[in-house]
C-alpha cells in the first residue's frame, strides 16, 4: 500500500506539528459533532419520509459528460456530470469541475450536449468536483462555463443552500419529484473531517415493468442510507444502483505533489485513519442485500482496487462508468 503523503514532506510535517496538530484536535471535535447530528437528522428525515409518487417512465438514459474513466477521445476527470434522458425530458445532474477544467467543456461538444434541451440541473452536494471547480465551493456558487449556459434561466435543485447565477436555485429540503420524471431522496447529511458538515441528494426514478434506479454523486451519506431512504419513498424492487460510493481504498484520484489527497480529505474519516476493505465489504454485502438487477460505478472517487472487488464480488450485472458513453435503463 502507498503512502499517502510522500516522505519528501515529512520534514515539513515535523516541523509544522505545533500547529497541525492543535488544528486537527479542533477539527476532531467538530467531526464528532457534527457526525452525532448528521446521524440523528438522517434518522428523523427516514422516519419521517412516505411513499413518494413518481411517474412509471418507459425509459432513463444516462449518458455521462465527466467521469474518471473515458472512451477513446474523451477527457476524464476526478469529477462527475451525468445526462439523463426520460421519455418526459432531460435533466442534468452535477458539472464536475466546470469552467475550471476543460473536460465538461471538451465532452459536452463531443457529445453535442445543448443546455436548452434540459429541463433542469441538480447539484448532488456542494464540493468543487460536482459545483463547478474550487472557485464555485469558496464563493457558495454553482458556476457552469459559459458555453453551457441556457439561454432562458433553469431550475436548480440543491440540497443545501447556495447560488447559481443564471438558474433559478431551487432548495431541496425533502424528497421530491425534480424534472424529467426524476426524483430526489432529499438531503442526506455525512460528516467529513476536512469539509465538515455536508449534505447530499441522490436521484431516482421508476421504470416501467423494472423497478426503481438510484443514482448518487459521491454516496458521502453512504449508500447504505440512501437506499434505506429509498426504501421509504418507494416499495418497488431495485433495478440500477449507480454513481459515486467513495472508497478510496489503496490511493486517490487526482493527486497532486506526492499527496492521495482523496485517500486524507474524501473518506469521511480523521486523516490518520484509512478507509478499509472491511469498509468496502460491508458496502458490498449491503448491495448485495437489496438485489439490484445492474451496478453502475464510478471511478471517480472510487480507486481501481476497490471497483475490481466490487465487479467480482457484487451479484448484479456490473460495470464501470465512462464518459462519453451512454447506458439505457
Amino acid at each position: 500500500m502507498s503512502f499517502r503523503i510522500s516522505p519528501v514532506w515529512w520534514p515539513v510535517l515535523a516541523v509544522a506539528s505545533p500547529v497541525i496538530v492543535p488544528w486537527l484536535l479542533i477539527k476532531n471535535r467538530h467531526f464528532r459533532k457534527n457526525r452525532t447530528r448528521a446521524a440523528e437528522l438522517n434518522r428523523k428525515r427516514i422516519s419521517m419520509a412516505g411513499p413518494l409518487e413518481m411517474p412509471e417512465l418507459d425509459f432513463l438514459e444516462l449518458t455521462v459528460l465527466v467521469e474518471w474513466h473515458t472512451r477513446e477521445g474523451f477527457i476524464g476527470d476526478a469529477g462527475v456530470s451525468y445526462w439523463f434522458k426520460t421519455d418526459l425530458g432531460s435533466m442534468l445532474y452535477d458539472i464536475g469541475f466546470g469552467p475550471t477544467r476543460p473536460a465538461l467543456r471538451h465532452n459536452a461538444a463531443k457529445l453535442g450536449f445543448n443546455p436548452d434541451q434540459v429541463a433542469a440541473l441538480a447539484i448532488s452536494h456542494l464540493h468543487a468536483d460536482h459545483m463547478g471547480g474550487m472557485p464555485a465551493m469558496r464563493s457558495g456558487q454553482v458556476m457552469v462555463p459559459d458555453e453551457l449556459m441556457p439561454r432562458e434561466p433553469k431550475p436548480c435543485f440543491i440540497p443545501d443552500k447556495a447560488g447559481a447565477e443564471g438558474f433559478k436555485p431551487e432548495l431541496v429540503e425533502s424528497p421530491q419529484l425534480l424534472a424529467a420524471g426524476i426524483a430526489s431522496t432529499g438531503p442526506l447529511a455525512r460528516s467529513l473531517f476536512m469539509f465538515g458538515y455536508t449534505e447530499e441528494q441522490a436521484l431516482l426514478a421508476r421504470i416501467k415493468n423494472k423497478g426503481l434506479v438510484v443514482f448518487t454523486g459521491c454516496g458521502h451519506p453512504t449508500i447504505e442510507v440512501v437506499l434505506e431512504m429509498v426504501g421509504r419513498l418507494s416499495n418497488e424492487p431495485l433495478y440500477v444502483v449507480g454513481g459515486g460510493l467513495h472508497f478510496p481504498v489503496t490511493g486517490g484520484r487526482g493527486n497532486r505533489a506526492g499527496i492521495q489527497f482523496q485517500t486524507i480529505i474524501g473518506t469521511g474519516k480523521p486523516p490518520w485513519q484509512r478507509i478499509t476493505d472491511e469498509d468496502l465489504g460491508r458496502t458490498i454485502s449491503t448491495i448485495n442485500s437489496t438485489r439490484p438487477q445492474k451496478v453502475f460505478l464510478s471511478g471517480h472517487d472510487t480507486c481501481d482496487h476497490a471497483l475490481d472487488r466490487m465487479k467480482k464480488e457484487l451479484k448484479a450485472e456490473t460495470r464501470i462508468l465512462k464518459a462519453g458513453a451512454t447506458y439505457r435503463f
